[in-house]
């Protein structure tokens, strides 16, 4: 199916459709959207970022300038401060400014490497976009990784224009919601610092 026809399949999944429901919880980080994004505009984003992904694991790169690409990519099409508020979770309200933007750039940092290296693995594989949704105030891309010696999965992008352009907020990968687990990491590792951002943020910069 060509990547640019707008389409949703009817059958969603129990788990994607619960993994879609919860990423709903995000929506309060979001910033008030901007302008009315249109379906055309969220899958228009989601195309240029599978482009670039696909070129990068077809490209026969080394293993640090793919990594160094994935991460690009990533930096380009997400929307790193809603991400990186949302998964701090309540604290990112108590937090003051110059602790949240201390946070967010560590959290910059250990996402693009975290997921660049994710990105990796679909290697000698291909990313399709087949359709878009909306959903509440957002809209959900789905697109599917086939690779090679693998059964293929699903990967949906979930897309605001909040920060004043479309972004993705959210990845959903073989049903799990990156701003979920992310959420309990970073929870964890906050925990284990006595409640202390400055600490965490300190911990992520060793991690990116």
């Amino acid at each position: 199916m060509p990547s640019n026809f707008l389409t949703f399949r009817p059958a969603l999944t129990r788990r994607a459709f619960l993994s879609t429901a919860v990423a709903a919880a995000a929506l309060p980080f979001l910033p008030r959207p901007a302008q009315a994004m249109t379906a055309g505009q969220a899958q228009a984003l989601v195309d240029a970022a599978v482009a670039d992904v696909n070129r990068v694991i077809s490209s026969g790169g080394s293993d640090a300038a793919v990594l160094r690409e994935m991460e690009r990519i990533l930096s380009t099409y997400a929307d790193v401060p809603t991400i990186a508020r949302s998964v701090l979770g309540p604290p990112a309200r108590t937090a003051s400014a110059a602790q949240l933007r201390a946070f967010t750039d560590a959290f910059q940092d250990y996402f693009a490497a975290k997921y660049g290296r994710r990105f990796r693995e679909f290697i000698g594989g291909t990313i399709t976009v087949q359709g878009v949704r909306p959903v509440r105030s957002f809209f959900e891309v789905i697109s599917v990784v086939n690779l090679r010696n693998a059964a293929p999965f699903e990967l949906r992008w979930l897309v605001s224009d909040g920060s004043g352009r479309p972004l993705f907020f959210n990845l959903i990968i073989e049903g799990v919601n990156l701003m979920i687990s992310e959420r309990t990491e970073i929870g964890a590792m906050l925990e284990a610092r006595g409640g202390n951002i400055d600490a965490l943020t300190q911990h992520l910069r060793t991690l990116g």
